[in-house]
């Protein structure tokens, strides 16, 4: 299969031909949003310049205010937690299961104080975390709940899809995400006021647009009396040719996401016969859509193995993998800057997030954008050889 078609280039097409014209400039957009709409069954969609930007909005749209504190998982892209910086609140990092390795619901618990007013949960990898659980501990302490789905798309929660449980949903078009216009976000909600908020947010405050109404008229922007901005706002709009790009994508997004499933399943069939390997766990009623394959190295020495690994498997043919992410607060800005932060309560050493600690170490994740399904065969088949030889 291609990864892109004809579909997304004709698309792209005629948003060009329309020579960005204002009263041809939101085509795109609204037919994705509506799509999303349809596709999720959510009531209100909002496309982002990206999938960071879908966050600050969610944020900013739930008054979440500076000082303010938000739960977040440290094993993760570093995003997530920037989007809470960004938003001049602080990010609190609750630790993460040691089988799914998605973020804990026990530690989001010991993580809440009296100023926590969001959680940005992270399906990892394409993998959900446990909603039931999270919801509960949301609804018991009046929390709000952000999902981060930068790398599911069409993964399952029990029954419903991924995106359909928190009070924001956020997505993202990033190159490697499962549909993909180079870069882009969209954000979901079935709440009006919510909707309105974050429309505005990522429109410039402007008071022509609101939940549905992405777009200001050209009567407005022409009344020299026109109160154009009612609240902060930042220009985080998608553009058209990329809400064309990524709409030929949502079109197909059920074949592009169940081959990387298929890809996942030939790596299962060498990981079946082996304990040098553990994967993700996949939960009963969990269905990950696989953005990544996603195991860790079982070594008491991941400092010395992890490399030793990776380099007989790129000997052998192997593509090669990718690490975990650095542990959010282990980067330098968090350790030299942000610990230093008005608020900040947690110590960012080894003791804040043990169980991440000991994970981020050893994983190891193995693309699974092969459009080919003989070249994941042939990487299967390296990676059967360089756990025999290891």
């Amino acid at each position: 299969m291609q990864r892109f078609t004809e579909l997304e280039k004709k698309y792209a097409l005629e948003a060009i031909e329309n020579e960005f014209n204002t009263s041809k400039n939101s085509i795109f957009n609204n037919r994705l949003e509506q799509k999303f709409r349809d596709l999720f069954n959510v009531k209100y969609t909002i496309g982002h310049v990206n999938g960071t930007q879908t966050m600050h909005t969610a944020l900013a749209a739930l008054h979440v205010e500076s000082g303010d504190e938000v739960i977040v998982p440290p094993l993760t892209m570093s995003s997530t937690a920037l989007a809470v910086l960004q938003n001049h609140s602080i990010p609190v990092f609750a630790d993460v299961d040691s089988s799914t390795f998605n973020i804990d619901p026990a530690s989001i618990i010991k993580c809440i104080t009296g100023k926590t007013k969001a959680i940005i949960t992270v399906s990892l990898y394409g993998l959900s975390p446990d909603y039931d659980k999270i919801l509960e501990v949301c609804k018991q302490n009046k929390i709000y709940l952000i999902e981060d789905n930068a790398e599911c798309f069409l993964g399952e929660y029990k029954g419903k899809l991924v995106g359909q449980f928190g009070d924001f949903a956020s997505f993202s078009f990033q190159a490697s995400k499962h549909i993909t216009c180079g870069e882009g976000g969209m954000l979901t909600t079935n709440n009006e006021n919510f909707a309105n908020n974050a429309r505005r947010f990522s429109s410039l405050g402007y008071a022509g647009v609101s939940a549905k109404q992405g777009k200001i008229t050209r009567n407005d922007i022409q009344n020299p009396n026109y109160n154009r901005h009612i609240s902060l706002g930042f220009n985080y709009r998608m553009s058209e040719v990329n809400a064309a790009v990524v709409l030929g994508q949502l079109e197909r997004a059920e074949e592009l996401v169940e081959q990387r499933i298929k890809v996942a399943r030939i790596f299962d069939q060498v990981l079946d016969g082996t304990n040098l390997l553990i994967r993700q766990n996949e939960p009963m009623g969990y269905k990950n859509s696989y953005w990544a394959y996603s195991a860790i190295l079982n070594t008491e020495n991941p400092k010395i193995d992890w490399y030793r690994f990776r380099d007989l498997f790129q000997k052998n043919g192997g593509d090669g993998y990718y690490a975990a992410w650095k542990l959010s607060y282990n980067e330098p800005l968090f350790k030299n800057e942000i610990q230093k932060w008005n608020g900040v309560w947690q110590k960012y050493n080894e003791n804040l997030c043990p169980v991440s600690e000991y994970l981020q170490k050893r994983m190891i994740q193995l693309k699974t954008n092969y459009w080919d399904l003989s070249e994941a065969e042939i990487q299967a088949e390296v990676l059967y050889k360089t756990i025999k030889e290891f």
